[in-house]
């Protein structure tokens, strides 16, 4: 994991020798679960939302299966142990970890002491840890036998890990001892002991350096963690880890530090990431509008908007819609309520379901204007409690070839979806798996726009004109069709975060182009994230079974980079920090887990540590100088922040992004380029 993190720092933070680079025997933390699970919200919380933990803060550790209560603290024979207590049932798709270090760990020896509880699958001590999809383990495998492998980034097969063995070694081994196993890296030359025999030896050079810790897919206990080189190494890492935050430092100070700009508080009626954004009252200004909902059935697929409050952001409440709670703030889905101009007199409406109905409301004075059913739900679905649909987003699309985008998209959680007139008439619907929100293109340059929805590519008028929904096994978290190579005269093309299926693209026809299964992909976002090469770079996250691996490729496909700043899910939107043309990723407000990275996935601006709030947030130009700023937010407070310094030049970078009527947790931002010339 990236850190700004020095090695003196990091090592007083130990307690650490000279020649350790980490010790401890885990007797820092309380008895008990070293998380706590989320409850009725479930682990989706994560996805978009940031949280410092679950229930026990774990620095200088972290659990790169942020969503996964595996671990838990408790004495043996007056002796601390860390113990994965669970038996993983998707132990072909991934492996609870606890990790720790830094990057720069090379040439060192790693050693833990593992009592495995059960003879079941493994348990051992992780190495040249890159992300939680690419390290090596040492594990005490079947009761039988004790092996080296190294977990490959791109899985071959649909949610199975691909794993390269490099030497194995009969073991017999119980449940009644402690086994200290231990590894010395020296170059590609690996070493393995158990209880100070020699065991395996072999040589590999895929990765050479990274963090250490320990791995278990069935109930297991360990016991004195440390991790040693010698002086001359040891030496060598600080070097290496000083020059990279010197980088760092450097990158930094070259880009302007968010200043706060506005901050309110939001008593009682706040929410998590559930807000839309638009000028409601007309003033030309942008306002905010709160949704608060309480979760029907189960936690996320029959949410009810139960409460709306509009709010300027200067924090005056313009007016509000139901009752509000501070228990009804979270969630871990869309929810059907946007802003738009639906008819097309110049003033904004609020376009969405509740209550069983697809509404409009006024945006000014949030009044009730126009309403009509939804459909009746599908007795062949799964879960369908009620009669009528309960809406899971609202998507709007140019179908008819007119001004403006005024036909409405209305789909439920998984399968079928509605289109409606701005008078709210149905035109028609549709079925397949959908995934989770729309995007509309222009594909044939009819005036009339083409949209995906799921893998199916859906004409104006209803007809499907592809699809690989049959095919593919996992939904569409983030889709997007465009031509983003820089060249005006290439074909567009679609590029799908398929979840466990990964990344996925598709020429226009539908031809499969790239599938590379990189783990649950979501969250993406395109723009010009590196000024070096043509076109447009797209920039996904993990989450499900290997969160926070973020990927990096070009407009033709091709994988450039992975990285796991952080640990959970992400939006990451795009920010016109600069107004230069490069644009940077934001991962979260927090002072140390956040920040915005560039296309190297380098953490280039840090937020201040000054109480800020970082449940959630939203990027966009609010004083018009054409440059982001960022919008941070819990469910009490909303704190603003832009750049502190003036753009200096002639001409500055003005993207053009999707509309804010279309927002989802889901959605692919992009970020198209464009200038404005100053005066």
């Amino acid at each position: 994991m990236l850190r700004s993190l020095g090695f003196t720092l990091f090592a007083a933070a130990v307690s650490a020798t000279a020649a350790d680079l980490f010790r401890d025997d885990f007797s820092r933390f309380p008895p008990g679960w070293l998380s706590q699970p989320v409850g009725q919200l479930n682990a989706a919380i994560q996805e978009y939302h940031y949280l410092p933990h679950r229930g026990v803060p774990l620095w200088p550790w972290e659990n790169p299966i942020t969503h996964d209560d595996t671990w838990v603290v408790s004495d043996e024979n007056g002796k601390s142990y860390l113990e994965q207590h669970t038996v993983n049932a998707r132990a072909v798709e991934y492996n609870p970890l606890m990790i720790t270090g830094d990057a720069e760990w090379a040439d060192a020896a790693a050693e833990v002491k593992v009592k495995p509880l059960s003879m079941d699958l493994y348990s051992g001590l992780v190495f040249r840890y890159q992300t939680n999809r690419h390290y090596y383990l040492f594990a005490l495998h079947g009761g039988q036998f004790a092996k080296l492998s190294v977990r490959q980034p791109i899985d071959k097969k649909f949610r199975t890990q691909d794993w390269r063995d490099l030497a194995q070694a009969a073991f017999p081994y119980d449940s009644k001892h402690y086994y200290a196993l231990r590894v010395e890296n020296d170059g590609p030359r690996i070493r393995a002991f158990i209880d100070g025999k020699l065991i395996l030896e072999t040589s590999d050079s895929e990765i050479l350096k990274g963090r250490a810790g320990v791995a278990a897919n069935t109930p297991a206990r360990f016991m004195d963690f440390v991790v040693t080189a010698s002086d001359a190494t040891a030496a060598r890492i600080k070097q290496r880890i000083a020059a990279r935050e010197a980088e760092l430092a450097t990158l930094r100070a070259a880009n302007p530090k968010p200043k706060l700009w506005k901050k309110f508080d939001t008593p009682g009626f706040g929410a998590g990431r559930n807000v839309r954004f638009g000028d409601l009252d007309g003033d030309g200004r942008i306002d905010m509008l709160i949704g608060q909902n309480i979760p029907r059935v189960r936690g996320d697929a029959f949410d009810h908007i139960s409460c709306l409050t509009a709010v300027t952001l200067d924090g005056k409440v313009l007016w509000r819609s139901g009752r509000p709670d501070p228990r009804n703030t979270l969630l871990t889905n869309d929810t059907p309520f946007q802003i738009h101009d639906i008819d097309g007199d110049g003033k904004n409406e609020v376009v969405l379901v509740r209550d069983f109905q697809l509404q409009i409301l006024d945006g000014a004075t949030g009044k009730l204007r126009k309403s009509t059913w939804m459909p009746e739900m599908s007795t062949d679905l799964k879960e369908h409690p009620y009669q009528l649909n309960s809406g899971d987003s609202i998507a709007f699309l140019n179908l008819s070839g007119q001004k403006g985008r005024h036909e409405i998209l209305v789909k439920d959680r998984y399968k079928y979806f509605w289109i409606f007139s701005n008078d709210l008439k149905l035109l028609w619907q549709g079925s397949g798996q959908t995934g989770h929100y729309p995007y509309a293109f222009d594909a044939d340059g009819d005036g009339k726009e083409e949209f995906m929805l799921g893998y199916t590519l859906w004409s104006h008028d209803g007809r499907k004109l592809w699809s690989h929904d049959e095919e593919l096994r996992d939904h569409a978290d983030g889709i997007v069709m465009g031509n983003f190579s820089g060249d005006a005269n290439a074909q567009p093309m679609v590029y799908a975060c398929g979840s466990d299926e990964g990344f996925l693209l598709f020429d226009r026809e539908g031809k499969m182009l790239k599938h590379l299964r990189i783990g649950h992909a979501q969250s993406p976002s395109i723009a010009r994230y590196r000024t070096d090469l043509p076109g447009m770079q797209l920039i996904t996250v993990n989450y499900w079974r290997n969160p926070g691996i973020i990927s990096i490729f070009d407009h033709a496909g091709n994988l450039l980079k992975q990285a796991e700043p952080i640990h959970s899910g992400s939006p990451l939107l795009p920010v016109n920090w600069r107004g230069d043309g490069q644009e940077f990723a934001l991962l979260s407000g927090n002072v140390r887990e956040g920040g915005m990275i560039d296309g190297e996935l380098r953490r280039v601006v840090m937020f201040p540590d000054d109480g800020h709030p970082d449940l959630a947030y939203a990027v966009m130009d609010l004083t018009g100088d054409a440059r982001d700023e960022i919008i941070l937010w819990d469910t009490k407070s909303v704190w603003i922040y832009t750049q502190d310094r003036p753009f200096t030049g002639k001409r500055i970078y003005a993207p053009v992004r999707n509309p804010d009527y279309n927002e989802s947790n889901y959605r692919t931002t992009v970020s198209m380029p464009g200038w404005k010339s100053l005066p």
